[in-house]
C-alpha cells in the first residue's frame, strides 16, 4: 500500500505537469488562431501561466465555492467535528477545515494543496443518512486523500480543466464572430495556414483531452483511499456499510458539477451505471471505479 502511495505521488507530479502543458498548448493555439503572431501567442501563454499559478493557490477556495460549501458551525455539527478531530489525532494529521454542503444526496470530498491547507466538505444528506460508524469511514476516506496528497492534483484539476474549456470556448467563439476569417500572419493572401489548422483541431479536442485526464485522476486513488481509511479506523465494515448506502441512494448531488465530479467520494453526476446507448461513452469519462468493485475489495480485507 505504501508503495502505491509513493507511486500515486509520482503520478500526481506527472499529471500536474500534463495539465499545465495542455493549458499552455491551448494558450499558444489561441494566439495563433486569433492571428496576433508571436506577441499574441506570448500573451496567451502568460495568461495560461497565470491561470496555472492561480489554480495552485486558490483552487481549493474555488472548489468549495463552486460546491456551495459553508463552514460547519462547531456547535451545530459537533459530532462531525469530533469525528474529524479524533481521526486526525489517530493519523497524525493537522485538523482540516470542515464544511457543510446543503444537499440531500449523501456525498463528501476533500480539497486543498497539502495537509496544512486542506478542507473536508460533507453534504447534509450524508449526515442524515449515515450512522456514526459509517460517517467515520467516509471521513477517514477523505482524510486518506489528504494524507496521500491526492487532494493537490484533484483540486488543481478543477481549475485547470475549467481553464482549458474556457480558453477553447473563447477561441471558437472569437473565430465564429469573425466569420471564420480571422487574420493570421502569413495568411493574408487567403492561403491556408497549416499551423493555424493544427491549432484549430487542437482547440476542438483539448476539452476532451482534459476530461480524459480528469477521469484518470481519481479511479485508482479512490480504491487506495478506501483501503487507507480501513487501516485508519481498523473497522472495514463501517466504510463498507457507508458505500452500500451510497450505492443504493439514487439522489443526484446537485452541488456537484462536471469540473468537481472527480473530487467526491462517489460519482455525483447522473448517468452512472447507464447501460443504454450512451453507457460506453459515460463509462469512458467515469471519474470513479464502480462502487460494487470497491465494496468487493474491502470485503476481502
Amino acid at each position: 500500500m505504501f508503495e502505491l502511495i509513493r507511486s500515486n505521488k509520482r503520478r500526481s507530479i506527472a499529471l500536474i505537469g500534463a495539465f499545465v502543458l495542455v493549458l499552455s498548448l491551448v494558450g499558444a493555439a489561441v494566439g495563433v488562431l486569433l492571428g496576433y503572431g508571436l506577441q499574441g501567442t506570448v500573451v496567451a501563454l502568460v495568461i495560461s501561466a497565470g491561470l496555472a499559478f492561480a489554480s495552485y493557490w486558490k483552487s481549493d477556495a474555488i472548489a468549495l465555492s463552486v460546491s456551495r460549501a459553508k463552514p460547519a458551525d462547531p456547535q451545530q455539527y459537533q459530532r462531525l467535528h469530533n469525528l474529524v478531530e479524533g481521526l486526525c489525532i489517530a493519523s497524525g494529521l493537522p485538523k482540516p477545515r470542515v464544511y457543510i454542503v446543503e444537499d440531500p444526496a449523501p456525498n463528501a470530498f476533500a480539497t486543498g494543496r497539502d495537509p496544512k491547507h486542506a478542507a473536508i466538505a460533507v453534504t447534509t444528506g450524508l449526515l442524515q443518512k449515515l450512522n456514526r460508524v459509517e460517517l467515520e469511514g467516509v471521513v477517514a476516506h477523505e482524510l486518506s486523500h489528504i494524507r496521500n496528497y491526492d487532494i493537490l492534483v484533484s483540486t488543481l484539476a478543477v481549475t485547470l480543466v475549467g481553464s482549458v474549456a474556457l480558453l477553447s470556448n473563447f477561441a471558437v467563439r472569437a473565430m465564429w464572430w469573425n466569420g471564420g476569417r480571422v487574420a493570421r500572419s502569413g495568411d493574408r493572401d487567403g492561403g491556408g495556414n497549416p499551423l493555424a489548422l493544427v491549432g484549430f483541431v487542437f482547440i476542438i479536442i483539448a476539452p476532451l483531452i482534459a476530461k480524459a485526464m480528469q477521469a484518470s485522476v481519481s479511479r485508482q486513488r479512490e480504491t487506495l483511499a478506501d483501503v487507507s481509511a480501513c487501516q485508519l479506523t481498523r473497522y472495514p465494515p463501517g466504510l463498507i456499510s457507508a458505500l452500500e448506502k451510497l450505492r443504493d441512494d439514487v439522489t443526484v448531488t446537485h452541488a456537484a458539477s462536471t469540473a468537481t465530479a472527480h473530487m467526491w467520494i462517489e460519482q455525483p453526476m447522473s448517468g452512472v451505471g447507464d447501460k443504454g446507448k450512451m453507457g460506453v461513452w459515460n463509462r469512458m469519462f467515469d471519474t470513479h471505479p464502480p462502487l460494487e468493485e470497491r465494496i468487493a475489495l474491502l470485503r476481502e480485507l
